[in-house]
């Protein structure tokens, strides 16, 4: 029906794309602009005039209000959008310290402009497997990608001039289920993987020859996996977490796994170094914490963490470090990701408060909706 019908049974089923069109053009039916007029009850009225009406109609209250930006995402015009005055960094500092105005510490207009501006939203298939891909990771230079999945097969692909062009494809050995971690040397020329095994694998990267070794890592348990796996910045040894619950140092000149660390009171599913001096690790686990290591003063004898970090309310996903020796990152189940200061450890109740958190944690994340 058109514009005077009187019907007001459609009047809900606007979307914000057409709010906008009705807003910015002259209607197609009769010679009448549309007008906008928010109220302080948060409705948005469409007014109706005859006539030739202003063509340029002033829409200061529409671009200051969280309506435009939400209409401008729906719309993928977002990107051409103006920026908001307060800047990122004045808007963090807004959330933090309460505003009145905006119970979830951002405004819906503020959610979209950071979720065009800072958050990738746009995608292009590269590749496509017929199993499920468990492992993506690039090179310290960018100019390599690596994909392993259940098809035991490691691809290398080299992206220095904008394309994926494969250019290497190794079988993993000893593959049990997947292949479920890999990272890359320091120097670039070898690659390590891991997967339900009691070995890590090392393979080069470049060459018409083949290097894949097998670094034993002796485990107790029978059934034994490397969750998350890297070097050190001086390429001399490997550190790996377990689903054992413990750290795995494994030396490479010496050839043999150095030290065995219990860290953890569930599957460690994260670790990394602090830094490039390779002496502070960090690790996260299904426990729900993070600690702090000090390579120097660790001993299978004497496993003592130097600090711990708690704070998760579930098992830990993901850690990096900022590489300064202060401040690391974890991402967790719980759906949230959190930076931390490693001078300021947890103290215990904070601990014992994260530990019944994560016990008393019922949702899985691999079926269960958010």
């Amino acid at each position: 029906s058109g514009p005077d019908s009187g019907d007001d049974s459609d009047s809900g089923d606007f979307d914000l794309a057409q709010v906008l069109a009705l807003l910015l053009r002259r209607c197609k039916w009769c010679n009448c602009l549309a007008r906008c007029r928010c109220v302080s009850s948060g409705q948005v009225r469409l007014i109706q005039t005859r006539g030739s009406g202003d063509s340029h109609p002033d829409t200061k209250t529409i671009d200051d209000s969280d309506f435009k930006q939400e209409v401008l995402l729906a719309t993928a015009r977002a990107e051409t959008s103006h920026q908001p005055q307060a800047c990122i960094t004045q808007m963090l500092k807004q959330r933090e310290v309460g505003h009145p105005k905006r119970a979830n510490g951002f405004t819906s207009g503020q959610c979209s402009w950071i979720g065009s501006s800072f958050v990738p939203n746009s995608m292009q298939k590269m590749a496509q497997y017929r199993q499920k891909a468990f492992c993506g990771q690039y090179s310290l230079d960018g100019s390599i990608f690596l994909s392993a999945c259940q098809d035991q097969n490691i691809r290398l692909y080299n992206v220095a001039n904008g394309k994926f062009q494969e250019f290497r494809n190794i079988r993993a050995r000893d593959v049990g289920w997947s292949v479920l971690d890999t990272a890359f040397s320091p120097d670039g020329c070898y690659l390590i993987y891991s997967s339900w095994s009691d070995a890590i694998h090392l393979c080069n990267i470049y060459g018409d020859y083949e290097t894949h070794i097998a670094l034993d890592l002796n485990p107790s348990e029978r059934r034994f996996c490397i969750f998350s796996l890297t070097f050190s910045s001086d390429n001399k040894e490997v550190l790996g977490g377990a689903n054992d619950g413990c750290l795995y140092i494994y030396d490479r000149e010496r050839n043999e796994r150095t030290l065995r660390i219990e860290s953890h009171e569930d599957d460690v599913n994260a670790v990394a170094y602090a830094d490039d001096s390779s002496q502070i690790l960090y690790s996260g686990g299904d426990d729900g914490l993070c600690r702090v290591w000090d390579r120097r003063m660790l001993s299978e004898n004497n496993p003592n963490a130097v600090g711990t970090l708690a704070g998760h309310s579930d098992g830990i996903t993901f850690i990096d470090s900022k590489a300064d020796a202060r401040h690391l990152i974890s991402n967790s189940k719980d759906q949230t990701i959190k930076l931390w200061d490693v001078r300021k450890f947890s103290p215990p109740e904070g601990l014992e408060a994260s530990r019944r958190a994560v016990a008393n944690q019922n949702w899985d994340y691999r079926w269960q909706p958010v």
